[in-house]
């Protein structure tokens, strides 16, 4: 008798989960364009089909488009993750992205993060300001907006002009040796250096090829990201135990040295004359603190550590490309040297520039309007990342599309993705797969809509750097761009005619072997550290 109990038991539990796994398969997101789904497997199947008809390990964004594409590119495309993540929409235009990013009745705020951030936690800590929602979020927004406005960033640009001498003497020895070196490498130190520099004021000795000989806060944070050079899915910690102790590990030995950073730096300003007041961000958001309590050391550094990790990763991808992409358009290098020329005159050494940029940065940045086009045209075509949010099941988040369709997002991440969204022929035209800084310029710049172009997102969320990340962008070019003549060795490497020149496609650009492509480390990065070899500009 006990027997069959149990085995009518049984027979009831899988009858259960089986119209339970239907639902939630076949019939719980019905409503959202999406491809075949498997019973047990939703679209990982299919997602692992797409990876395996080209490079394994190129962009996941890459795979969506593909997936995307093959349904003749609906308004939003939904992809079932489940179980390694919850259920995700593809959002890849432009209006609906500015949906989800704007504030509304029912979110004052735009609409929360989505929790699957949670796997950044090791790096920017617990309460870092990508994360936090409603008052937490407006009260760190409104502690550290002043010190990212534009006005005090002109008080740090000395501190930025400070850390730029390791890096152009880097360069000229890989000049003199014509050795190869990762682009990558040479520039996240750098811009390690640099936002070390303009949030805290200090040295973080982050300036060195060989890692032994960095300081150990950037020495730890390089193994802490290392741990993070495969992460195509966000993997769940039970997916990857040890990996995931390992994070835990060297986040908490990092976070003990930024609180010690933070707690001399306090004492340091208590001490300080009126005259003599510190310029770094960290000292400007202390200004009005009568006491650092153990709640607020706490925060500061999990902000310092989302300001180190954001700060330096996106001008480090951003930078990797543009100066790829002006070796290989010769009109744009041209076009980026006269501007340079014009503006600072003819002398290209990194040190003179330097001098002069300190004594009146503030007027001669804002004229280098090609090189701004520079940035964007790099931004847009190679964002570094995207955005994700999510709203509760009943909420009733609904996005409107062009054609008057009308979706529910509730309950699903909703990824607006930005190598899609700022590729969209719709907007750009035949050229939108195309790097070209001219269409930033002039009339064609005002056509484009200002919502196309989200690298740095909309809205109340958008990302506090943005300012900050664009003039450290235009000194680094400015220092580097006419000294050097950069070469790409590897992958993207250019194809030398019978005399040994490159040769010009029909765009402009130098034909290469092979594709430089886009990996995912966390963010989005050259899959191979954007290997080069430099030599000295014929002017230079």
């Amino acid at each position: 008798m006990f027997e069959i109990f149990l085995l009518a038991a049984a027979t009831l539990l899988v009858s259960y989960l089986y119209t339970k796994l239907r639902y939630l398969r076949f019939r719980q997101y019905a409503h959202l364009p999406q491809l075949p789904n498997h019973l047990l497997w939703g679209h990982l199947k299919i997602f692992g089909e797409f990876m395996n008809r080209g490079i394994h390990d190129r962009h996941p964004d890459k795979i969506f488009e593909e997936m995307w594409d093959s349904m003749g590119r609906p308004p939003i495309m939904l992809v079932d993750l489940r179980p390694i993540n919850p259920p995700m929409v593809l959002v890849p235009s432009h209006d609906i992205a500015e949906q989800i990013s704007k504030p509304t009745k029912l979110f004052p705020l735009s609409p929360p993060k989505s929790p699957t951030y949670a796997h950044m936690i090791p790096i920017i800590g617990p309460t870092s300001i990508l994360g936090r929602e409603g008052v937490e979020w407006k009260d760190l927004r409104k502690r550290y907006n002043p010190g990212f406005g534009t006005q005090h960033l002109w008080s740090v640009l000395p501190l930025i002009l400070e850390k730029m001498e390791p890096c152009w003497n880097y360069l000229d020895q890989f000049a003199a040796t014509r050795e190869e070196f990762s682009l990558e490498l040479l520039i996240s130190n750098m811009t390690f250096d640099v936002i070390g520099a303009a949030v805290m004021e200090v040295d973080l000795n982050a300036q060195h090829m060989d890692r032994s000989k960095q300081g150990e806060v950037i020495r730890l944070f390089g193994e802490l990201l290392q741990t993070y050079s495969d992460d195509k899915n966000n993997l769940p910690w039970w997916i990857a135990p040890f990996t995931t102790l390992k994070r835990k590990r060297l986040a908490s030995r990092i976070d003990l040295l930024i609180k010690n950073i933070i707690q001399q730096k306090y004492a340091e300003l208590k001490k300080e004359t009126e005259g003599n007041r510190s310029r770094s961000i960290l000292a400007l958001s202390f200004q009005d603190t009568e006491a650092l309590t153990p709640q607020l050391l706490s925060a500061t550094s999990d902000q310092i550590r989302s300001f180190l990790f954001a700060g330096h990763d996106t001008n480090a991808s951003m930078l990797q490309w543009a100066f790829y992409e002006l070796s290989r358009t010769p009109r744009a290098l041209k076009a980026v040297r006269d501007e340079l020329d014009e503006i600072l005159g003819p002398e290209s050494d990194p040190q003179t520039i330097c001098v002069t940029l300190a004594q009146n940065g503030e007027h001669l940045l804002p004229r280098m309007h090609y090189i701004n086009a520079v940035i964007k045209e790099t931004l847009r075509l190679h964002p570094p990342a995207a955005t994700v949010r999510m709203t509760e099941p009943g909420t009733g988040f609904t996005v409107h599309t062009s054609t008057g369709e009308e979706y529910c997002l509730d309950g699903v991440i909703m990824y607006s993705c930005q190598s899609v969204i700022q590729r969209d022929p719709a907007v750009y035209g035949d050229t939108a797969n195309d790097w070209v800084p001219e269409r930033w310029l002039g009339e064609a710049g005002k056509s484009i809509p200002s919502t196309a172009w989200r690298p740095f997102e909309r809205g109340p969320r958008n990302c506090i750097g943005l300012e900050l990340a664009n003039l450290e962008s235009r000194v680094i070019i400015a220092i580097v761009a006419r000294k050097y003549d950069f070469i790409k060795t590897g992958l993207g490497e250019s194809i030398l005619d019978e005399e040994g020149l490159p040769e010009l496609n029909d765009k402009g650009q130098y034909k290469v072997k092979s594709e430089l492509y886009n990996t995912r480390r966390m963010t989005s990065k050259p899959v191979d550290g954007t290997m080069m070899t430099i030599k000295l500009a014929a002017k230079a």
